[in-house]
């Protein structure tokens, strides 16, 4: 493996790490985020594991730091995952990917496995992470989620998943590209209909964007202005209960009974999840 940026020795000011591997989470926007011991492990290890020596070089320059790169992804060939992992017998390496933690759909369970059997000691550094980020910012259930990586390009595979995930109760995280945005909507409106979906998208940048709408609002926006940057998905748990048309039915004439069309309407809707207008327009008829 090839040292992409010569190493420089900072015995003197801070101590050498306990050989081992060290999982660090880098910003995925602001190079400010990186947490400080991010930054005390990146400045005490002897060397880093990444993605990309250029995207973790640019991050090593704003920290001052220089230390020996080595590429490395899941694809690596064994033998040079075998080398990096007996190197850990006796050298602290860091191991970071293009941004935010990695193995959260990115590289490096491979290796943390490959450290573990081998007994190399194994740490984590924990810090920014797109899906958290995303959920904290888009005002869906938070108390249960799924992180379900990159939905699938081709259109029968992407469908296939969002129907196995149909049932699941709790809100569904997903990366996608911008490029693909537009039909993965289309994709989550057909096979999840009724459920709110939101985009957040260049977390942490200047530009940054969290949209909660429907589907089809959201498909709207995104083909009059189309997106860039890094995208995080989420869409909210199945209602309560969703009602067949007479189920909803059955309950509007129960809360006619004793509320107006109205009122009848905003509790259905709430029981499950129904658009509010078309029950008050249903109420009216059923009254």
């Amino acid at each position: 493996m090839a040292v992409s940026v010569n190493d420089t020795s900072d015995a003197a000011s801070h101590p050498a790490l306990a050989p081992g591997l060290y999982i660090v989470a880098t910003p995925i926007g602001n190079l400010n985020d990186i947490t400080l011991r991010a930054v005390d492990v990146l400045t005490r290890c002897d060397g880093v594991a990444c993605e990309d020596t250029r995207v973790t070089g640019k991050l090593m320059r704003h920290l001052g730091l220089s230390k020996p790169l080595w590429r490395y992804n899941d694809h690596a060939e064994e033998r040079d995952r075998t080398r990096l992992v007996e190197s850990m017998a006796n050298r602290a390496v860091a191991l970071v990917s293009d941004a935010g933690t990695p193995l959260i759909s990115d590289p490096g369970y491979r290796l943390v496995n490959a450290a573990r059997e081998a007994g190399v000691e194994v740490q984590t550094i924990p810090g920014p992470c797109a899906a958290i980020a995303a959920i904290t910012l888009a005002g869906l259930p938070s108390d249960r989620f799924l992180f379900a990586g990159f939905l699938p390009v081709k259109e029968k595979a992407r469908a296939d998943m969002l129907a196995q995930f149909a049932a699941v109760d709790a809100t569904l995280l997903f990366y996608e590209s911008a490029g693909r945005l537009v039909k993965s909507l289309s994709a989550i409106d057909r096979a999840l209909p009724g459920r709110r979906v939101a985009v957040a998208r260049e977390l942490t940048k200047l530009y940054e964007e969290c949209r909660l709408d429907t589907p089809a609002a959201l498909i709207a926006h995104y083909e009059a202005k189309p997106p860039k940057g890094e995208i995080v998905l989420l869409v909210e748990p199945p209602h309560e209960a969703e009602a067949s048309a007479e189920d909803v039915d059955a309950l509007l004439r129960e809360a006619l009974l004793t509320e107006k069309p109205s009122q009848a309407a905003a509790k259905v809707a709430k029981a499950t999840g129904a658009d509010r207008k078309a029950l008050y327009a249903r109420a009216l008829e059923l009254r």
